[in-house]
């Protein structure tokens, strides 16, 4: 498992466009990524996807009807690149196919991430970083959403996947 001492260094231009294709194991999926809307949450993820952090990376918690969330080398939701950075302004609504960040409180963002499966603005605070839109194959993050899952053992929540389902890689597009 891959730490930084450290968030990136800023590197992504926020005049451009950023496509993450995300190859997994059920199906490939593209997210347009929203750099003038959450820079250093954009920034972060480009870091990570082109360092490979994600690659073989679980969905390690699936809540039908609410969120997939993967990011965590450890498959435990307790993993992070060895830093945390700032929260940035949720200026969007928690819609289907929407990329954000999962924390742990304030400013504790890392490297774990979820989409949306279903519009979610009345069940979600405004606490989560959103950097993301799925803009092609929101069927493929369905096919996840639908995996059968079992309890948590640590907090009971039904959202531990039977099946596997994982990253391949991601590639990054910059226009």
């Amino acid at each position: 498992m891959k730490q930084y001492p450290s968030a990136p260094a800023m590197t992504i231009d926020q005049n451009k466009q950023y496509l993450a294709t995300l190859d997994t194991n059920m199906g490939k999926f593209v997210v347009q990524l929203l750099p003038k809307e959450a820079p250093l949450t954009v920034n972060n993820f480009v870091f990570l996807a082109r360092e490979k952090y994600y690659d073989g990376v679980k969905f390690h918690r699936v809540v039908p009807g609410f969120v997939i969330q993967s990011g965590d080398p450890t498959g435990t939701g307790g993993g992070s690149p060895g830093y945390r950075f700032a929260d940035e302004k949720v200026v969007s609504d928690y819609d289907k196919g929407v990329l954000a960040m999962a924390n742990s409180g304030p400013n504790t963002n890392g490297s774990q991430f979820f989409i949306t499966l279903a519009d979610l603005k009345a069940r979600l605070p405004k606490n989560y970083t959103i950097f993301g839109r799925v803009s092609e194959g929101l069927e493929m993050v369905d096919k996840i959403g639908a995996v059968p899952v079992k309890a948590n053992p640590n907090t009971g929540e039904q959202s531990v996947p039977t099946v596997d389902v994982h990253i391949n890689t991601i590639t990054i597009e910059e226009k």
